[in-house]
Protein backbone atom coordinates (compact mmCIF):
# COMPACT_ATOMS: atom_id res chain seq x y z
CA UNK A 1 0.00 0.00 0.00
CA UNK A 2 1.19 3.30 -0.71
CA UNK A 3 2.53 5.73 2.02
CA UNK A 4 0.11 8.58 2.88
CA UNK A 5 1.66 12.00 3.75
CA UNK A 6 0.47 15.25 4.87
CA UNK A 7 1.53 17.93 3.20
CA UNK A 8 0.67 21.75 3.14
CA UNK A 9 0.09 23.78 -0.23
CA UNK A 10 -0.11 26.84 -0.89
CA UNK A 11 -3.57 28.18 -3.20
CA UNK A 12 -1.69 30.99 -4.75
CA UNK A 13 1.63 29.64 -5.68
CA UNK A 14 1.61 26.23 -5.43
CA UNK A 15 4.51 25.92 -2.84
CA UNK A 16 4.78 22.86 -0.77
CA UNK A 17 5.73 22.84 2.47
CA UNK A 18 5.76 19.87 4.60
CA UNK A 19 4.43 21.80 7.36
CA UNK A 20 1.84 24.80 7.85
CA UNK A 21 3.47 28.26 7.28
CA UNK A 22 1.17 31.53 7.71
CA UNK A 23 3.29 33.44 4.98
CA UNK A 24 4.28 31.71 1.63
CA UNK A 25 8.07 31.95 1.34
CA UNK A 26 7.58 32.18 -2.76
CA UNK A 27 4.71 34.20 -3.21
CA UNK A 28 4.53 36.42 -0.20
CA UNK A 29 0.81 36.30 0.66
CA UNK A 30 -0.53 35.25 3.73
CA UNK A 31 -3.00 32.38 5.13
CA UNK A 32 -2.92 30.69 1.51
CA UNK A 33 -2.10 26.95 2.45
CA UNK A 34 -4.64 24.42 2.95
CA UNK A 35 -3.50 20.83 4.01
CA UNK A 36 -3.63 18.15 1.34
CA UNK A 37 -3.01 14.41 1.57
CA UNK A 38 -0.42 13.27 -1.28
CA UNK A 39 0.15 9.53 -2.30
CA UNK A 40 3.63 8.19 -3.35
CA UNK A 41 3.26 6.46 -6.05
CA UNK A 42 5.34 4.34 -8.12
CA UNK A 43 6.25 6.36 -11.14
CA UNK A 44 7.99 3.01 -12.69
CA UNK A 45 4.60 1.85 -13.33
CA UNK A 46 3.05 5.02 -14.96
CA UNK A 47 3.20 6.37 -18.00
CA UNK A 48 2.84 10.07 -18.79
CA UNK A 49 3.78 9.90 -22.48
CA UNK A 50 1.18 11.82 -24.60
CA UNK A 51 -1.37 9.36 -26.88
CA UNK A 52 -4.69 10.38 -28.83
CA UNK A 53 -7.92 8.46 -28.67
CA UNK A 54 -6.67 6.13 -31.37
CA UNK A 55 -3.74 5.35 -29.40
CA UNK A 56 -0.61 6.95 -31.12
CA UNK A 57 2.14 8.02 -29.62
CA UNK A 58 4.66 11.15 -30.84
CA UNK A 59 7.57 10.65 -31.74
CA UNK A 60 10.95 12.81 -32.82
CA UNK A 61 10.33 14.05 -36.14
CA UNK A 62 12.25 16.68 -38.36
CA UNK A 63 10.49 20.00 -38.05
CA UNK A 64 11.40 20.46 -41.89
CA UNK A 65 8.52 16.97 -42.59
CA UNK A 66 6.04 18.10 -40.15
CA UNK A 67 2.82 18.64 -41.86
CA UNK A 68 0.05 21.20 -41.41
CA UNK A 69 -2.82 23.27 -42.49
CA UNK A 70 -1.68 26.48 -44.00
CA UNK A 71 -4.77 27.93 -43.73
CA UNK A 72 -5.17 26.46 -40.44
CA UNK A 73 -7.31 29.03 -38.24
CA UNK A 74 -11.24 28.70 -38.34
CA UNK A 75 -13.56 31.58 -37.86
CA UNK A 76 -16.58 32.33 -35.44
CA UNK A 77 -19.15 34.50 -36.12
CA UNK A 78 -17.62 37.12 -34.26
CA UNK A 79 -15.06 39.77 -35.83
CA UNK A 80 -14.26 41.07 -32.39
CA UNK A 81 -13.48 37.79 -30.63
CA UNK A 82 -11.54 36.78 -34.16
CA UNK A 83 -9.22 40.19 -33.79
CA UNK A 84 -8.46 39.52 -30.20
CA UNK A 85 -7.09 35.82 -31.28
CA UNK A 86 -5.37 37.09 -33.71
CA UNK A 87 -7.43 36.23 -36.56
CA UNK A 88 -9.09 33.00 -35.17
CA UNK A 89 -9.63 30.12 -33.63
CA UNK A 90 -6.24 27.59 -33.96
CA UNK A 91 -7.29 24.20 -34.00
CA UNK A 92 -5.59 22.19 -30.92
CA UNK A 93 -4.88 25.47 -28.75
CA UNK A 94 -5.75 25.62 -25.28
CA UNK A 95 -7.84 29.32 -24.23
CA UNK A 96 -8.25 30.47 -20.66
CA UNK A 97 -11.08 33.00 -20.36
CA UNK A 98 -11.16 35.03 -17.07
CA UNK A 99 -13.15 37.56 -15.62
CA UNK A 100 -15.27 38.67 -12.22
CA UNK A 101 -18.17 36.58 -11.46
CA UNK A 102 -21.63 37.58 -14.09
CA UNK A 103 -19.63 39.60 -16.25
CA UNK A 104 -20.50 37.21 -19.08
CA UNK A 105 -18.11 34.68 -19.46
CA UNK A 106 -20.64 31.90 -20.12
CA UNK A 107 -22.80 34.22 -22.32
CA UNK A 108 -19.50 34.80 -24.53
CA UNK A 109 -18.64 30.97 -24.93
CA UNK A 110 -22.13 29.69 -25.56
CA UNK A 111 -22.94 32.41 -28.13
CA UNK A 112 -18.93 31.32 -30.07
CA UNK A 113 -20.21 27.34 -29.58
CA UNK A 114 -23.24 28.63 -31.45
CA UNK A 115 -21.91 30.64 -33.99
CA UNK A 116 -19.36 26.87 -34.50
CA UNK A 117 -22.14 24.57 -34.60
CA UNK A 118 -23.47 26.59 -37.69
CA UNK A 119 -20.64 25.84 -38.99
CA UNK A 120 -20.93 22.35 -38.90
CA UNK A 121 -18.53 21.92 -36.19
CA UNK A 122 -19.40 19.47 -33.59
CA UNK A 123 -19.16 21.15 -30.07
CA UNK A 124 -19.29 19.80 -26.34
CA UNK A 125 -19.71 22.23 -23.38
CA UNK A 126 -18.94 21.05 -20.11
CA UNK A 127 -20.61 22.87 -17.23
CA UNK A 128 -19.69 21.57 -13.77
CA UNK A 129 -21.69 24.81 -12.46
CA UNK A 130 -25.24 24.48 -14.53
CA UNK A 131 -27.48 22.11 -15.03
CA UNK A 132 -28.35 21.12 -18.81
CA UNK A 133 -31.90 22.63 -18.60
CA UNK A 134 -30.50 26.09 -17.18
CA UNK A 135 -27.72 26.47 -20.02
CA UNK A 136 -31.09 25.42 -22.20
CA UNK A 137 -32.88 28.23 -21.10
CA UNK A 138 -30.21 30.48 -21.49
CA UNK A 139 -29.41 29.09 -25.41
CA UNK A 140 -33.08 30.12 -26.13
CA UNK A 141 -32.39 34.01 -24.83
CA UNK A 142 -29.47 34.01 -26.42
CA UNK A 143 -31.12 33.06 -29.80
CA UNK A 144 -28.18 30.16 -29.59
CA UNK A 145 -28.45 27.11 -32.71
CA UNK A 146 -28.08 24.12 -30.79
CA UNK A 147 -28.15 21.31 -33.91
CA UNK A 148 -24.27 20.67 -32.98
CA UNK A 149 -23.88 21.37 -29.98
CA UNK A 150 -24.29 18.83 -27.00
CA UNK A 151 -24.12 19.85 -23.25
CA UNK A 152 -23.03 17.39 -20.27
CA UNK A 153 -22.88 18.83 -17.27
CA UNK A 154 -20.25 16.75 -15.55
CA UNK A 155 -17.63 17.77 -12.99
CA UNK A 156 -15.41 14.15 -12.94
CA UNK A 157 -12.69 14.28 -15.39
CA UNK A 158 -12.60 10.61 -16.24
CA UNK A 159 -15.95 10.80 -17.45
CA UNK A 160 -15.54 13.99 -19.56
CA UNK A 161 -12.31 12.60 -20.86
CA UNK A 162 -14.52 9.58 -22.27
CA UNK A 163 -17.18 11.73 -23.36
CA UNK A 164 -14.35 13.56 -25.27
CA UNK A 165 -12.97 10.34 -26.88
CA UNK A 166 -16.71 9.23 -27.94
CA UNK A 167 -18.07 12.30 -29.08
CA UNK A 168 -14.46 13.23 -30.91
CA UNK A 169 -16.23 17.28 -30.88
CA UNK A 170 -14.22 19.96 -32.72
CA UNK A 171 -14.20 21.99 -29.75
CA UNK A 172 -15.04 21.69 -26.17
CA UNK A 173 -15.83 24.29 -23.73
CA UNK A 174 -14.95 23.88 -19.88
CA UNK A 175 -16.84 25.77 -17.57
CA UNK A 176 -15.19 26.54 -15.48
CA UNK A 177 -11.86 24.50 -14.64
CA UNK A 178 -11.97 25.39 -10.87
CA UNK A 179 -15.59 22.81 -10.76
CA UNK A 180 -14.06 20.02 -12.25
CA UNK A 181 -12.13 17.30 -10.24
CA UNK A 182 -9.19 14.29 -11.05
CA UNK A 183 -10.22 11.24 -8.93
CA UNK A 184 -6.30 10.83 -8.78
CA UNK A 185 -5.64 13.81 -7.20
CA UNK A 186 -6.19 13.67 -3.60
CA UNK A 187 -7.56 16.87 -2.79
CA UNK A 188 -10.16 19.23 -2.90
CA UNK A 189 -11.78 20.65 -5.73
CA UNK A 190 -10.24 23.55 -7.05
CA UNK A 191 -7.25 23.34 -5.17
CA UNK A 192 -3.39 24.16 -6.58
CA UNK A 193 -3.04 20.26 -6.82
CA UNK A 194 -6.80 19.57 -8.44
CA UNK A 195 -6.46 22.99 -11.11
CA UNK A 196 -3.03 22.10 -12.39
CA UNK A 197 -3.98 17.89 -13.28
CA UNK A 198 -6.84 18.96 -14.61
CA UNK A 199 -4.99 21.71 -17.24
CA UNK A 200 -2.07 18.69 -17.87
CA UNK A 201 -5.00 16.07 -18.71
CA UNK A 202 -7.13 19.46 -20.96
CA UNK A 203 -3.79 19.72 -22.60
CA UNK A 204 -3.01 16.80 -23.51
CA UNK A 205 -6.29 16.05 -25.02
CA UNK A 206 -5.90 19.41 -27.23
CA UNK A 207 -2.00 18.89 -28.41
CA UNK A 208 -2.74 15.41 -29.25
CA UNK A 209 -6.04 15.14 -31.10
CA UNK A 210 -6.22 18.67 -32.32
CA UNK A 211 -9.64 19.88 -30.60
CA UNK A 212 -9.65 23.19 -29.30
CA UNK A 213 -10.71 23.68 -25.78
CA UNK A 214 -12.22 26.33 -24.10
CA UNK A 215 -11.72 27.07 -20.38
CA UNK A 216 -13.38 29.69 -18.03
CA UNK A 217 -11.38 30.41 -14.92
CA UNK A 218 -12.22 32.07 -11.94
CA UNK A 219 -10.54 35.05 -10.62
CA UNK A 220 -9.33 36.54 -7.39
CA UNK A 221 -10.24 39.50 -5.10
CA UNK A 222 -7.13 41.13 -7.41
CA UNK A 223 -8.80 40.29 -10.77
CA UNK A 224 -5.96 37.66 -10.66
CA UNK A 225 -7.05 34.20 -12.45
CA UNK A 226 -7.37 32.22 -9.58
CA UNK A 227 -5.41 28.47 -9.13
CA UNK A 228 -1.53 28.77 -9.55
CA UNK A 229 0.67 30.45 -12.03
CA UNK A 230 1.56 27.56 -14.00
CA UNK A 231 -2.33 27.74 -15.18
CA UNK A 232 -1.40 30.94 -17.13
CA UNK A 233 1.80 29.35 -18.39
CA UNK A 234 0.64 26.22 -19.40
CA UNK A 235 -1.92 27.40 -21.56
CA UNK A 236 -1.75 28.98 -25.08
CA UNK A 237 -3.74 31.76 -24.83
CA UNK A 238 -5.22 33.83 -21.72
CA UNK A 239 -7.75 35.75 -22.01
CA UNK A 240 -9.52 38.55 -19.83
CA UNK A 241 -13.47 39.57 -20.34
CA UNK A 242 -13.44 43.01 -18.27
CA UNK A 243 -16.22 45.83 -17.67
CA UNK A 244 -18.26 47.44 -14.85
CA UNK A 245 -21.25 45.54 -13.47
CA UNK A 246 -23.34 48.90 -13.94
CA UNK A 247 -22.74 49.72 -17.32
CA UNK A 248 -23.18 47.45 -20.32
CA UNK A 249 -20.05 47.61 -22.26
CA UNK A 250 -17.37 44.65 -21.99
CA UNK A 251 -14.48 44.15 -23.13
CA UNK A 252 -12.02 41.01 -23.97
CA UNK A 253 -8.62 41.54 -24.09
CA UNK A 254 -5.94 39.36 -24.11
CA UNK A 255 -2.75 39.18 -22.25
CA UNK A 256 -1.11 35.92 -23.51
CA UNK A 257 -1.11 34.51 -26.94
CA UNK A 258 1.23 32.13 -28.88
CA UNK A 259 -0.67 32.45 -32.22
CA UNK A 260 -1.34 36.69 -31.94
CA UNK A 261 -0.82 39.65 -30.84
CA UNK A 262 -1.45 40.65 -26.81
CA UNK A 263 -2.32 44.40 -27.50
CA UNK A 264 -5.52 43.38 -29.09
CA UNK A 265 -8.71 44.32 -27.64
CA UNK A 266 -12.71 43.34 -28.29
CA UNK A 267 -15.29 45.72 -27.47
CA UNK A 268 -19.04 43.94 -26.80
CA UNK A 269 -22.15 45.48 -25.48
CA UNK A 270 -24.57 43.25 -23.29
CA UNK A 271 -27.67 43.38 -24.37
CA UNK A 272 -30.98 41.14 -23.26
CA UNK A 273 -30.54 39.22 -26.18
CA UNK A 274 -26.49 38.38 -26.04
CA UNK A 275 -23.53 39.97 -26.17
CA UNK A 276 -23.41 42.35 -29.07
CA UNK A 277 -20.33 43.36 -31.23
CA UNK A 278 -19.33 47.16 -30.99
CA UNK A 279 -17.90 47.91 -34.58
CA UNK A 280 -16.83 51.36 -34.00
CA UNK A 281 -15.79 51.36 -29.82
CA UNK A 282 -14.62 55.00 -30.87
CA UNK A 283 -18.01 56.49 -31.35
CA UNK A 284 -19.15 54.66 -27.70
CA UNK A 285 -15.86 56.44 -26.19
CA UNK A 286 -17.27 59.80 -27.53
CA UNK A 287 -20.56 60.15 -27.57
CA UNK A 288 -21.65 61.43 -24.49
CA UNK A 289 -18.41 64.06 -24.40
CA UNK A 290 -19.16 67.21 -23.30
CA UNK A 291 -18.36 70.07 -25.81
CA UNK A 292 -16.91 72.91 -23.67
CA UNK A 293 -16.12 71.31 -20.71
CA UNK A 294 -12.30 71.71 -19.25
CA UNK A 295 -9.77 69.03 -18.83
CA UNK A 296 -11.03 66.96 -21.79
CA UNK A 297 -8.58 65.74 -24.67
CA UNK A 298 -9.15 63.32 -27.34
CA UNK A 299 -6.49 60.98 -28.20
CA UNK A 300 -5.94 58.79 -30.86
CA UNK A 301 -5.02 55.31 -29.16
CA UNK A 302 -3.13 52.01 -31.44
CA UNK A 303 -4.75 49.09 -29.53
CA UNK A 304 -3.07 46.01 -31.40
CA UNK A 305 -4.16 47.07 -35.26
CA UNK A 306 -7.18 49.18 -34.34
CA UNK A 307 -7.03 52.73 -34.07
CA UNK A 308 -9.54 54.60 -30.91
CA UNK A 309 -10.36 57.88 -30.31
CA UNK A 310 -10.50 57.56 -26.53
CA UNK A 311 -11.37 60.71 -24.60
CA UNK A 312 -8.84 61.26 -21.33
CA UNK A 313 -10.83 63.51 -18.87
CA UNK A 314 -8.73 65.12 -16.12
CA UNK A 315 -9.48 67.45 -12.90
CA UNK A 316 -7.44 69.38 -10.96
CA UNK A 317 -8.32 70.94 -7.82
CA UNK A 318 -6.39 72.68 -5.18
CA UNK A 319 -5.28 70.47 -2.32
CA UNK A 320 -6.70 70.18 0.76
CA UNK A 321 -4.22 68.08 2.61
CA UNK A 322 -0.67 68.38 3.04
CA UNK A 323 0.28 66.08 0.04
CA UNK A 324 -1.41 66.42 -3.23
CA UNK A 325 -3.74 63.25 -4.37
CA UNK A 326 -2.78 61.81 -8.33
CA UNK A 327 -5.57 59.14 -8.97
CA UNK A 328 -6.52 57.92 -12.00
CA UNK A 329 -8.50 55.21 -14.23
CA UNK A 330 -7.53 53.28 -17.36
CA UNK A 331 -3.91 55.46 -16.81
CA UNK A 332 -0.80 54.52 -15.27
CA UNK A 333 -0.76 56.49 -12.29
CA UNK A 334 3.01 56.61 -12.46
CA UNK A 335 2.98 58.24 -15.97
CA UNK A 336 0.39 60.46 -15.11
CA UNK A 337 2.90 61.97 -12.08
CA UNK A 338 6.01 61.93 -14.65
CA UNK A 339 4.15 64.51 -16.66
CA UNK A 340 2.66 66.86 -14.06
CA UNK A 341 6.26 66.95 -13.11
CA UNK A 342 7.52 67.92 -16.82
CA UNK A 343 4.32 70.30 -17.28
CA UNK A 344 5.29 72.33 -13.57
CA UNK A 345 9.27 72.58 -14.81
CA UNK A 346 9.44 72.63 -18.34
CA UNK A 347 5.67 74.69 -18.58
CA UNK A 348 5.81 76.43 -15.87
CA UNK A 349 2.30 74.92 -14.29
CA UNK A 350 2.40 75.11 -10.08
CA UNK A 351 0.87 71.79 -9.59
CA UNK A 352 3.00 70.61 -6.49
CA UNK A 353 -0.57 72.24 -4.39
CA UNK A 354 -2.99 70.46 -6.74
CA UNK A 355 -5.13 67.91 -6.41
CA UNK A 356 -5.67 65.46 -10.16
CA UNK A 357 -7.72 62.96 -11.12
CA UNK A 358 -7.52 61.55 -14.78
CA UNK A 359 -9.24 58.77 -16.24
CA UNK A 360 -9.95 57.48 -19.51
CA UNK A 361 -13.64 57.62 -20.42
CA UNK A 362 -15.17 54.36 -21.24
CA UNK A 363 -13.36 52.09 -19.01
CA UNK A 364 -10.45 50.94 -21.41
CA UNK A 365 -7.33 50.79 -20.30
CA UNK A 366 -4.37 53.11 -21.90
CA UNK A 367 -0.88 52.04 -21.90
CA UNK A 368 1.33 53.35 -25.19
CA UNK A 369 3.53 56.74 -24.73
CA UNK A 370 1.48 58.31 -27.97
CA UNK A 371 -1.33 59.34 -25.18
CA UNK A 372 1.18 61.65 -23.06
CA UNK A 373 0.26 64.50 -25.07
CA UNK A 374 -3.30 64.42 -24.62
CA UNK A 375 -2.82 63.54 -21.08
CA UNK A 376 -0.75 66.60 -20.56
CA UNK A 377 -3.39 69.16 -22.75
CA UNK A 378 -6.19 67.72 -20.22
CA UNK A 379 -4.16 68.58 -17.26
CA UNK A 380 -3.59 71.91 -18.12
CA UNK A 381 -6.45 72.57 -19.72
CA UNK A 382 -8.64 72.04 -16.42
CA UNK A 383 -5.65 73.76 -14.25
CA UNK A 384 -5.64 76.90 -16.64
CA UNK A 385 -9.87 76.55 -16.77
CA UNK A 386 -9.75 77.02 -20.35
CA UNK A 387 -11.75 74.32 -22.71
CA UNK A 388 -10.07 72.34 -25.85
CA UNK A 389 -11.08 72.61 -29.26
CA UNK A 390 -14.06 69.43 -29.26
CA UNK A 391 -12.80 68.87 -32.70
CA UNK A 392 -9.37 68.74 -31.93
CA UNK A 393 -7.25 65.58 -30.90
CA UNK A 394 -3.80 65.18 -29.65
CA UNK A 395 -1.38 62.27 -30.70
CA UNK A 396 2.39 62.48 -29.30
CA UNK A 397 5.06 60.92 -26.63
CA UNK A 398 6.82 63.87 -23.94
CA UNK A 399 10.12 62.97 -23.12
CA UNK A 400 11.46 64.52 -19.75
CA UNK A 401 12.73 67.47 -21.10
CA UNK A 402 9.51 69.06 -22.89
CA UNK A 403 9.96 67.75 -26.31
CA UNK A 404 7.06 65.73 -28.23
CA UNK A 405 8.77 62.84 -29.61
CA UNK A 406 7.61 60.66 -32.72
CA UNK A 407 5.50 57.55 -32.55
CA UNK A 408 4.41 54.72 -34.71
CA UNK A 409 1.48 54.80 -37.13
CA UNK A 410 0.75 57.83 -37.32
CA UNK A 411 -1.25 58.21 -40.97
CA UNK A 412 -3.22 55.50 -39.55
CA UNK A 413 -3.81 57.50 -36.67
CA UNK A 414 -5.22 60.89 -38.47
CA UNK A 415 -7.15 58.93 -40.74
CA UNK A 416 -9.01 57.21 -38.06
CA UNK A 417 -9.29 61.00 -36.45
CA UNK A 418 -10.96 62.30 -39.97
CA UNK A 419 -13.52 59.56 -40.14
CA UNK A 420 -14.84 60.50 -36.88
CA UNK A 421 -15.47 64.12 -37.98
CA UNK A 422 -12.05 65.79 -36.38
CA UNK A 423 -10.74 68.79 -38.30
CA UNK A 424 -7.91 69.28 -36.20
CA UNK A 425 -4.74 67.43 -34.57
CA UNK A 426 -1.72 68.19 -33.01
CA UNK A 427 0.96 65.51 -33.73
CA UNK A 428 5.16 65.50 -33.26
CA UNK A 429 7.11 67.95 -35.80
CA UNK A 430 9.21 64.59 -36.88
CA UNK A 431 6.42 62.80 -37.65
CA UNK A 432 5.39 65.18 -40.67
CA UNK A 433 7.30 63.60 -42.94
CA UNK A 434 6.89 60.49 -45.31
CA UNK A 435 2.89 60.32 -45.32
CA UNK A 436 0.48 62.16 -47.11
CA UNK A 437 -2.17 64.23 -45.17
CA UNK A 438 -5.58 63.19 -45.89
CA UNK A 439 -8.00 66.01 -47.61
CA UNK A 440 -10.74 67.58 -44.74
CA UNK A 441 -7.98 67.77 -41.72
CA UNK A 442 -5.40 69.84 -40.46
CA UNK A 443 -2.55 68.47 -39.06
CA UNK A 444 0.14 70.75 -36.87
CA UNK A 445 3.53 69.66 -36.11
CA UNK A 446 4.60 70.69 -33.12
CA UNK A 447 8.48 69.84 -30.96
CA UNK A 448 7.37 71.03 -27.39
CA UNK A 449 5.02 70.45 -24.73
CA UNK A 450 4.72 74.32 -24.09
CA UNK A 451 4.18 75.04 -28.28
CA UNK A 452 1.15 72.61 -27.68
CA UNK A 453 -0.19 73.84 -25.06
CA UNK A 454 -0.05 77.58 -26.56
CA UNK A 455 -2.17 76.24 -29.64
CA UNK A 456 -4.44 74.01 -27.38
CA UNK A 457 -5.82 76.42 -25.19
CA UNK A 458 -5.36 79.56 -27.25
Amino acid sequence: MAKVKIQFVCKECGYISPKYLGHCPNCGHWNTFEEQTAQKENVSLKSNRRMDFNGKQAKPELISKVAYEKDHRFKTDSDEFNRVLGGGVVPGSLILIGGDPGIGKSTLLLQISGQLGKKEQTILYVSGEESASQIKIRAERLGVDGSNLYLYPETDMGAIRNAIDELKPDAVVVDSVQTISEPEVDSSIGSVSQVRAITANLMSIAKTNGITIFVVGHVTKGGAIAGPKTLEHMVDTVLYFEGDMHHSYRILRAVKNRFGSTDELGIFDMQESGLQEVANPSEVFLEERLKDATGSAIVVSIEGTRPILVEIQALITPSVFGNAQRTSTGIDRNRVAVLMAVLEKRSGLMLQNQDAFLKAAGGVKLNEPAIDLAVAIGIASSYRNIGTNPSECYIGEIGLTGEIRRVTRIEQRVTEAKKLGFKRVLVPKHNLKGWTVPNGIEVIGVSTLTEAIKIALR
